[in-house]
């Protein structure tokens, strides 16, 4: 489901809304190492443009 949800967000990174939007679905689909994964990929691929995103997603996914 990892790999799955890493071709979605690759696909839809050209849009910032759509791509939180897909992000958050996505998180709700794997276990919490899983998680950790996704979000050490996402900062490695995305941490550029999508820094202060990935912030606000991966802070507000500690308390859920």
């Amino acid at each position: 489901m990892l790999e799955y949800i890493k071709m979605i967000l690759e696909k839809v990174s050209f849009d910032s809304k759509l791509f939180e939007k897909e992000l958050m679905k996505g998180m709700k689909q794997l276990v919490p190492t899983e998680v950790n994964l996704l979000k050490e990929w996402c900062y490695e691929k995305y941490g550029g443009p999508y820094k202060a995103l990935l912030n606000k997603i991966f802070r507000r996914s500690q308390f859920i």
